[in-house]
């Protein structure tokens, strides 16, 4: 009598805990929705959405933890440089960079040209970016920003601006926000524009009313060079150049900032070779970068700087630059 008495009361429970978990589960996406709220009225407000599409689409959203955990570990904060590099300066990508200049050799002279950026620096961003298009990324851009932008504290505010970017590029380009795909960060097509990049600076290389920077190499060549020169891209062949330091003075050089602003005529001074042909005026920055057994150095100039306006990266500028000499002697040799 007892061991069923038990068993009845065991069910009962067992009904009160189902039925409290089936109702968090139907709370739960209303909870969730209430997050989006103020995004959404600010955008039906500001943009004109319709309010009840809108909140369909935010519905759609998925969370990402692996977004999340990606962003928490960028691979530009754990690598050294002999590591960062291996992964770019590969023969495969090497040669495919060759190849995509040999394919589209007309357009990269036609553009290189119109904004004054070396096709090897073009092709390079291609290649470190998304391997020439073979990976553009798998994450819907509507799931990385909705997880950036509302589950992601430390930058919650750029990334809920680029998920209103990310809707108007849409209604702009008559895209479906529940479609394109990119990176975790919500980098999009072969030159991984965010969203606010896409706006600001892609362009209709092929003049058909669109710019489709997955597709369209037109459109893809023609918005980098566009991106480049916007941020001030010199016609200039100078973009860094490897030197060597004595003594201890150099370190005081050192410093996270990117932008060069210390003169040939300072760094001098401070026992860092300069080059001979170069007016001493001229204004760099030194780089020291982590090789397995020792520290190299490097002095970079304003356009290595416009590199890192594509990602705020020394390594990441590094191994574009080291890329383009690679691909560009592999180009030179294959045409002879």
């Amino acid at each position: 009598m007892q061991h069923k008495k038990l068993t009845v009361l065991l069910s009962i429970i067992g009904l009160i805990i189902g039925f409290t978990s089936l109702n968090a589960c139907a709370t739960k996406p209303v909870e969730s929705m209430s997050l989006y709220q103020g995004f959404i009225e600010d955008m039906v407000s500001k943009h004109q959405f319709d309010r009840e599409e809108l909140t369909a689409l935010m519905g759609d959203a998925k969370l990402q933890p692996s977004i999340i955990k990606a962003m928490s570990s960028p691979a530009e904060k754990r690598l050294e440089w002999h590591s960062y590099r291996k992964i770019f300066l590969k023969p495969d990508r090497i040669n495919g960079g060759v190849k995509f200049w040999q394919e589209h050799r007309d357009l990269l002279q036609q553009v290189s040209e119109k904004y004054g950026v070396p096709a090897e620096i073009i092709i390079a961003i291609i290649g470190v970016e998304t391997r020439y298009g073979g990976n553009t990324g798998s994450y819907k851009v509507l799931d990385s920003l909705m997880t950036l932008g509302f589950h992601f504290p430390k930058r919650a505010a750029f990334f809920k601006r680029e998920l209103e970017q990310f809707l108007l590029l849409c209604r702009e380009e008559g895209l479906n926000p529940r479609e394109p795909k990119g990176s975790y960060a919500g980098a999009m097509g072969q030159s991984q524009f965010i969203s606010s990049s896409y706006r600001a600076y892609a362009v209709d290389g092929d003049a058909d009313n669109k710019r489709d920077l997955w597709a369209s190499h037109a459109d893809i060549i023609h918005s980098i060079a566009n991106y480049f020169a916007k941020h001030g891209w010199s016609n200039t062949p100078l973009i860094t150049q490897q030197t060597t330091v004595s003594g201890d003075a150099y370190k005081a050089l050192l410093s996270s900032s990117l932008k060069p602003v210390n003169s040939l005529q300072d760094v001098k001074k401070k026992g860092v070779s300069t080059p001979p042909d170069l007016a001493l005026n001229t204004t760099v920055k030194l780089l020291e970068l982590q090789q397995i057994d020792h520290p190299e150095h490097w002095l970079t100039f304003h356009n290595f700087y416009v590199i890192t306006r594509y990602n705020h990266s020394h390594l990441y500028a590094m191994a574009v630059y080291q890329l383009s000499q690679e691909i560009k002697h592999g180009f030179q040799v294959a045409s002879k």
